[in-house]
């Protein structure tokens, strides 16, 4: 599954833009790339809606060279059923727990500290199962690109509780994934594989 051209090409204008103004000197070229990066944000607005202030902003907020977010999941099992958590800001649907990636942690010390903070269990990462391109995977449209990397942990403490970011913790079979998962952190055929990492260790690791 592949997202529509003018999601690319909108990303793509916003990435030539901030790179653009962080390089270039010339305040000819930099008007320029001001100009790119107000058409990104109209572009963006006027297909994913929202306000093409607000997109602007979002987008001027980025600096530096511009590369994938990292967002992280962990696929943390007990009694052969995976936990999931409900995630507040998306209407209480389900998930992996995880998020964006912080600066100063390793991935895996990201995702034990997601998993503890969403869930309240204490998990070690055993294996990364996955590292797939957001965009490829029937995710709904986002402005930035991602990167999304899939831990099985291993649930070596803690004890089922909710946060500000979670109303519900819960572990499901493999025939028992909710309907209403957040699309927008996880799909139904991501949730499975992660199944199938657990029940065969030597997978190799899944990539775009």
């Amino acid at each position: 599954m592949t997202e529509p051209d003018w999601l690319l090409w909108a990303r793509e204008m916003q990435a030539i833009a901030q790179v653009g103004l962080e390089f270039s000197q010339n305040p000819y070229d930099r008007e320029r790339y001001h100009s790119l990066r107000a058409l990104a944000s109209r572009a963006m607005a006027a297909h994913g809606g929202g306000e093409p202030a607000r997109v602007e902003a979002l987008f001027a907020a980025e600096q530096g060279y511009a590369t994938p977010k990292i967002d992280v999941r962990g696929a943390a099992f007990r009694d052969g059923r995976i936990l999931l958590v409900r995630e507040v800001v998306d209407g209480g649907r389900w998930t992996l727990p995880g998020g964006w990636a912080d600066v100063n942690l390793a991935p895996s010390e990201n995702i034990a500290r997601e998993v503890l903070e969403e869930s309240g269990f204490v998990v070690r990462a055993r294996k990364l199962a996955a590292v797939w391109d957001r965009g490829r995977h029937g995710h709904p449209p986002h402005p930035f690109a991602t990167y999304k990397m899939f831990f099985i942990c291993e649930i070596i403490g803690g004890a089922p509780a909710t946060s500000m970011e979670t109303s519900g913790v819960g572990f499901f079979g493999a025939d028992e994934i909710p309907d209403d998962l957040s699309h927008d952190r996880v799909r139904p055929a991501q949730i499975r594989r992660m199944f199938e990492h657990f029940r065969r260790p030597d997978l190799p690791t899944d990539f775009d």
